[in-house]
Order: structure tokens, then sequence, then C-alpha cells
């Protein structure tokens, strides 16, 4: 009796393991306006079929188009784009329920955050519209104090209609954590800011920038998951330029594009997101394109073309690879739904699976894993 129940507990073991490994909680931020979103949304999300079931909705959540998770997965915190009223949101979150609980708000210092960042200390908010950034520090419960740090990036480039003045599109913790790097549309430039964690105001001291191909208008970057090469999505010409990264310095060692060479139409370029391994790159378009160009990257951090797929909607503004590898899910803004796809871990090739999440307007995804 006893071996059996010590078989029966071994399997329920087994089993319980399995299920933490496979089931987890997708958090996806949306806009709200105008749209049929409500909020941030929380479904329960398989990783072995990619079976997926809608479980709450934080509602009256102002156009929370961009999420940020705490190390600890007990806080998320959203971006509140509204003009000159914007602001970002304090949440906790409880993963075995799926459910976020609202804490606080504070003013975004600017116009128009499109990004943010934490850690166990600060959330790092970008503004796209004032081209501005804005340091908050956190009190033991997790909500936000008011700004501790304003840093206003000042210029502009090239492009007069959409580049008259400086527009922060991302913040990004180096791999070391020891820098903040932001990506400025409106300047073409990358800046690099040393980052004090502790510190009470000057939380970000600037240490470089970097200057990119005029009009093309940086976006977002990523790291390759050894931290050695850094490759940033220029939005206005689908530029992808590859760099290596060296303890807050960039070098330049590859230029590239995400565009087929015969298109003609809008070019809109907007995520990059590397696979786990390291051995693929995939980086949205949107404008009249709506696809994703895959590279496989070489040993060397440099990129060879490998294909070009449709995304099945409109808008790919934003999309995630999931935890297990195995799918890939787009987020579209204009026909408000995510498609998911099957990832080939060999390849790097993209399958329609078929399977849609009707959601208004769906931006930015998170993975946390049920308790």
């Amino acid at each position: 009796m006893k071996a059996l129940l010590h078989t029966l507990a071994l399997i329920i073991c087994t089993i319980s393991v399995q299920a933490q490994k496979t089931d987890y909680n997708l958090l996806i931020g949306t806009y709200t306006l105008p749209g049929a979103s409500e909020g941030i949304y929380v479904y329960d999300f398989n990783t072995a079929t990619a079976a997926f079931k809608a479980n709450t909705v934080e509602k009256h959540v102002i156009n929370p188009s961009f999420l940020t998770l705490t190390p600890d997965r007990q806080f998320v915190y959203a971006v509140n784009e509204d003009g000159p009223k914007s602001t970002v949101s304090a949440f906790s979150f409880d993963a075995a329920a799926g459910k976020l609980s609202y804490l606080n708000k504070q003013p975004a210092e600017g116009t128009d955050p499109c990004y943010l960042i934490s850690d166990e200390q600060n959330v790092i908010i970008a503004n796209y519209s004032s081209g501005s950034i804005a340091v908050y520090g956190r009190d033991a419960s997790g909500a936000l104090i008011p700004a501790k740090q304003v840093i206003q990036h000042t210029g502009s480039s090239i492009d007069t209609a959409r580049q008259k003045s400086a527009h922060v599109h991302m913040v990004k913790f180096s791999p070391d954590h020891k820098y903040v790097l932001s990506n400025d549309l409106g300047e073409d430039k990358i800046y690099v800011y040393k980052y004090n964690n502790d510190a009470q105001d000057t939380v970000l001291v600037l240490k470089d920038s970097l200057s990119v191909k005029a009009g093309s208008g940086p976006r977002h970057i990523t790291f390759s998951p050894n931290g050695k090469f850094a490759y940033l999505i220029q939005e206005m010409q689908g530029d992808l330029t590859v760099f290596s990264y060296n303890d807050g310095v960039l070098k330049k060692i590859q230029q590239a594009n995400i565009v087929a060479k015969d298109f003609k139409g809008a070019v809109g370029s907007a995520d990059i997101q590397i696979s786990a391994d390291g051995r693929f790159l995939y980086a949205s378009n949107r404008g009249d394109a709506n696809d994703i160009t895959i590279f496989a990257i070489q040993k060397d951090g440099k990129l060879v073309y490998k294909n070009r797929v449709s995304t099945k909607g409109k808008g790919p503004r934003a999309f995630v690879i999931d935890p297990s590898g195995n799918w890939l899910l787009v987020g579209h803004q204009y026909t408000n739904d995510v498609v998911i796809f099957k990832r080939n871990k060999s390849t790097g090739g993209l399958t329609d699976t078929g399977k849609r999440i009707e959601l208004g307007a769906p931006v930015c995804f998170v993975f946390v894993p049920k308790k």
C-alpha cells in the first residue's frame, strides 16, 4: 500500500511539474481608444498545444499599450497613452489566479509613453511625443512614487514631417544591467545611460550617444542571448543594424533591411525578437507589407536572410515568441486579432496554425508562469 501511495505521489508530482512547464498566463496590452478593447487582458495559454482561454480583464485602463513585469513576477506596470494626460499605472499580479489588481498611477511627465521597463527598484518609461524619459521608484507595496528623474531629449533629423523634434521610442536594459539604452526616432540616435539603480535622483547618467542613418528612425533594439551583439530595427525605411556590444559600447558590424527589394508600398518597421537559442531573428513590418522577415544569426552576430511571411492581418505592431519556442504570436492593431504561428526550431520557419485570439488592438505580450 505504501508503495502504491508513493507511486501515486510521484505521478501527481510529475503531472504538476509538467503543468507548471506548459501552463502560463498571457498578458496582453492594448489600445482602448478608439476600439473594442477594455483594458489589459489575461489569458490561460498552454505552450505544448497553443490552446488558450480568456481568464480576466483589468478594465477602465486607458491605452495600456505596453506592459512590463518585475523580476519577482509580482507586479505589472503599464503605460497609458493619452496625450498630455498620459500616465503610468501600477498593478499587483496574482499568477495563480491570473488577476491584476490596480495599485496607483503617476503622471507620465511627458506625452504619449510608448515603452517601459522595470526591475527591483525602478520603473523607466519612454515618452514618444515629448521626447523624454521618466524614472520612478516603487514602494514596498509595488505602487509607484512620483518621478525622481526626467530627462528631456532635444534635436531633430532630416524628415521634416516626422523628425522635427525628439521622439523617444524605447528604453532597454543592457544585458549586464549596467546601462539603459534609449532609441530616439526623432533624432536618429541611440543614447547609452549609466544605470545607478539605487540613486535618488540621478538614476540615469549619460555615457554616450550614437547616430544612425539619417531618416531611418530607430525604434526597438534587442540583444543576443550571449550579450555580445545588439540588433536595431529602424521604423521609417526598414533598416536593421547589427552592432557588437561590450560594456556600453556599440560598434556597427552590418547593415541589413527587412523590406523586399521589389516592395513599393508604405514601410512601417515595428518589432524585433530573437529566439532563446540565439539562432534566429524576426522583424515585423507594418504599413502595406504586414509581414515578418526571418534571419539566421551567424556565430559572428551577422544576419543571413531566410524568409519572409505574411502575418495574416494588418498592423503587426508587436509579436512574441512563447517560452517553449514553439509558437510565435503576432498582434494586429488594425484587424483586432492575435495570429498564432507554429515555429520550426530547426529552420526558424513559421506556419499559420489557423488559431486566432480575437481581441481589440493587441499590442504587447507578457508570459508569466502559472504558480
